[in-house]
């Protein structure tokens, strides 16, 4: 069995040709783009890849787009950003994973690549995405600034093989101006959820489900006091990033300072004494 592959795209041209080239053993690449302004089509096209265009929504609607008016040459679709590779081990389990017919999708570990090291510990490995599927199977929905599986967790696989995701690949400031706009998204999220009735998953915190796991972990986090603080402890302390030398402590003070941010735009909303947070109107990664 073969594997399609869908790529979303916004002005990706330095990452895209090396991200294209760990999946040149697909013959059928697509490349979703949301009308970058440099030369990502001009390349996807030049390296092979089918180019389709779409005003961005949001992530989760990019994709389900793409699967349900795409004409895809296979069943099975691997989704991935242009910032993230797939590693020849990676591929070798997904076509073994496909070929048992066991699941209908699969979680994928990514590795954090910063300053040129991979962030084992600050990094929190391995954190799992649903990333390859089965196209009539399976869909996304959108929760925060990234894309959730509308799928039951009994159909869900998890491979052992991570894809290398370098997300300071376009530098700090990039990274920061991205940054900005998740927390806008994390905001809104934050604020949906606080207004639920279902509270805490308390089941959830023992469950062996691991992404059932982490999701009543965040709902628990939502609530507590000096949340930067307790990320970066939890981070740099708990999830021992301090090995990760100075990479580890650099990247554990950007996502406390990340988190700071969205507690700063949670407030905003639920006090009334900021802007209203608009929708964006480009990709996010999470």
């Amino acid at each position: 069995m073969s594997i399609s592959i869908l790529i979303l795209t916004l002005n990706e041209e330095a990452n895209l040709p090396a991200c294209l080239a760990s999946v040149a053993w697909s013959d059928d690449v697509v490349v979703l783009d949301s009308f970058s302004q440099d030369a990502t089509v001009a390349i996807a096209e030049r390296l092979g890849a089918r180019v389709y265009q779409r005003a961005f929504d949001n992530f989760a609607g990019q994709r389900n787009y793409a699967l349900e008016h795409i004409d895809f040459k296979h069943d099975w679709i691997l989704h991935l950003d242009a910032d993230e590779i797939v590693t020849t081990e990676l591929q070798a389990e997904m076509h073994q994973a496909i070929a048992s017919d066991r699941y209908e999708a699969y979680r994928i570990p990514s590795k954090m690549m910063f300053l040129g090291r991979w962030l084992r510990h600050a990094g929190l490995y391995p954190s799992y995405q649903v990333r390859l599927g089965y196209r009539q199977r399976f869909r996304f929905q959108q929760v925060g600034h990234g894309q959730r599986e509308a799928i039951a967790p009994d159909r869900i696989g998890t491979l052992g093989n991570p894809y290398l995701h370098y997300s300071f690949s376009k530098g700090l400031t990039e990274w920061f101006d991205k940054h900005n706009r998740y927390a806008s998204d994390e905001a809104r999220e934050t604020q949906r959820l606080l207004a639920g009735a279902h509270g805490i998953d308390w089941a959830g915190l023992g469950s062996r489900d691991r992404t059932r796991r982490r999701r009543a972990l965040k709902e628990l986090s939502l609530r507590l006091p000096c949340r930067p603080l307790l990320r970066f402890l939890y981070m740099y302390v708990l999830r021992r990033g301090f090995l990760d030398g100075r990479a580890g402590l650099t990247y554990c003070c950007l996502l406390s300072l990340y988190e700071y941010l969205i507690v700063l735009k949670t407030r905003e909303l639920l006090t009334g004494q900021g802007p209203a947070l608009a929708a964006p109107d480009y990709p996010a990664k999470p």
